[in-house]
This record gives structure tokens, C-alpha cells and sequence, in this order.
């Protein structure tokens, strides 16, 4: 009933039997197969079929964590317990100023630890990498910690809280950081991005119309741009740029600073040892 079960999984995490099919190497008709094996198995259906989709019902959405649950269990009881004899592969998501600033730091004593482990790095943005966290194709994800609520399935921890500042070009004079952001063109964190948003919500709280020059993402990048002299902008205090001296000058928001929280995400049934040993690489360090 294996099987079954991971075919169950694939088929509610792409929906059809057609891409569960890819996914597990089986053909359609193998998949529906199997499915039907497993409703007959527990007596009831799973999925309402509609045409080539096929969504979980109400008993199906009760049974997917279970069978989740179940197949890491299974998985679980070929493992060593120790990290250092853990073999195989962990997926792990991040975030741009996640993967040069805390992961290098995390990764020597994590290797030392476990040295037989494969780490699969991943990249992107926050929301992209919860996503994938979600469907089953990461066993980590390091990210902006989620405006909203997350599914019951998910533990999140945290690892760090990083302050926003304002960076401005060397040459630029003034210290007030409001005065500046009503003055001077705006270089604007990604607002699609969860980082994005808080310097969104900062804004309507100051009650401040910007003047916005351009937006992007990628932190690194909007300090290139503050250095060109293109503008000002809010980001939180990471990325490589602190230690290449970037030709900008910080200034702190004082009692107006809001923080943004990077957390680790994984699921709550998936602590085998060796993602154990990566957390707390990672908690050391953060």
C-alpha cells in the first residue's frame, strides 16, 4: 500500500493523474489504478474528477498529512540515527542574503557533522520558496517570515531579525531619514516581496508619498543603485554589500525601525537527523 500512498501524494500535490504520473513514473491509467485500489482499501473517495483534474475532497484533505506522515515514518526506519551516518540528499531553499551571509557561515561545522549529506541549494524569493516548501520539492526553506498564517502542516522557526535602515549616497547630506524619503527619488525593495511589503506598510504609516525611481529585489543590486546616485531606499541591514564597503551611508530609523524575521520552514513531520543537525548549524550561527 506504499505505493498508493506516494501516488496519492503526487496526484494531490499536481493535480491530475496524468502529471502525478510523470512524476512517479507510471502511466494514467497505472495512477487511477492505484487510486482506486486505495479508496476500495479505506472505503471511501478521495478525489471529486472533473474533467482531467482531479481535487481532494473533504476525507482526501483529512488523509494527505497522513499519508505524508506515513511515508516519512517509513523512510525513517532505514535511517542511522546519528547525522555523521545520515546518506542522501536534503533540499534546501534560500533567499539570496540567506545564501551568502548565514548558510556560509552554517555549512563548514554542518559538514563537519555530516559528511555524507548532499545539500541541494536552492534559490529564490521568499514566496516562491514557501510554494515549493508546500508541494514537496524542498526539505528546507530559509525565507522572510510570512505575512500570513501558515498551514498547520509547516513549523517555522526563527533565525534572525535584521533592522531596516536608509542608505543614501556618500555625497548626499541630511540626516533626518523621513525629511530624505519625502525629498529624494526612491529606490524601492520589491513590494511583491514579503521584505517589500513592510517598507510598503512603513510608508503609509509615515503617511509618505515617494518618488519612486525604480524597484527591484535583489539587495545587493538596490545598493548598487543607491551608489549610482539613482536614490534612496529602505532595506534591512544584510547582504554581502556590508563587507565590500559600499560607497553609501546607513542611517537608522531610531525609534521608527521595524525588523525583518528570517525563519527556517519545513515540515512538521519531516525531523530526520540530519535536517535536525542543519537547524542547529544554522541556530548557532544566526
Amino acid at each position: 500500500m506504499l505505493r498508493e500512498l506516494k501516488t496519492f501524494v503526487a496526484v494531490a500535490r499536481h493535480g491530475t493523474f496524468a502529471a502525478a504520473g510523470q512524476r512517479v513514473g507510471l502511466t494514467q491509467s497505472a495512477v487511477s489504478a492505484q487510486m482506486r485500489n486505495l479508496e476500495q482499501a479505506l472505503g471511501q473517495r478521495l478525489f471529486d474528477r472533473s474533467g482531467r483534474s482531479a481535487e481532494l475532497n473533504a476525507a482526501g484533505r483529512h488523509a494527505l498529512p497522513l499519508a505524508e506522515q506515513m511515508l516519512v515514518l517509513f523512510a525513517e526506519m532505514g535511517r542511522p540515527e546519528a547525522a555523521g551516518e545520515w546518506r542522501g540528499e536534503l533540499r534546501l531553499g534560500a533567499i539570496a542574503s540567506v545564501q551568502t551571509g548565514l548558510l556560509p557561515q552554517a555549512l563548514p561545522r554542518f559538514r563537519q557533522l555530516a559528511p555524507h549529506v548532499e545539500l541541494k541549494l536552492v534559490p529564490g524569493v521568499s514566496l516562491d520558496l514557501l510554494s515549493r516548501l508546500d508541494a514537496g520539492e524542498l526539505d528546507l526553506a530559509l525565507l522572510i517570515k510570512p505575512p500570513f498564517e501558515l498551514p498547520k502542516d509547516l513549523q517555522q522557526l526563527p533565525l534572525a531579525r535584521e533592522p531596516f535602515v536608509l542608505i543614501v549616497p556618500e555625497a548626499l547630506p541630511g540626516d533626518d531619514p523621513l525629511q530624505l524619503l519625502a525629498s529624494q527619488p526612491f529606490v524601492r525593495y520589491d513590494r511583491s516581496s514579503f521584505g517589500g511589503r513592510q517598507v510598503s506598510r512603513f510608508l503609509r504609516e509615515q503617511h509618505l508619498q515617494v518618488h519612486e525611481a525604480m524597484e527591484l529585489d535583489e539587495l545587493d543590486a538596490i545598493v548598487r543603485m543607491v551608489e549610482a546616485g539613482l536614490g534612496v531606499s529602505l532595506i534591512p541591514l544584510a547582504g554581502l554589500w556590508r563587507e565590500h564597503g559600499a560607497r553609501v551611508r546607513v542611517i537608522e530609523l531610531g525609534e521608527l525601525v521595524f525588523y525583518r524575521e528570517l525563519v527556517a520552514l519545513l515540515r512538521r513531520a519531516q525531523r530526520q537527523p540530519a535536517l535536525n543537525c542543519l537547524l542547529q548549524c544554522l541556530g548557532a550561527q544566526a
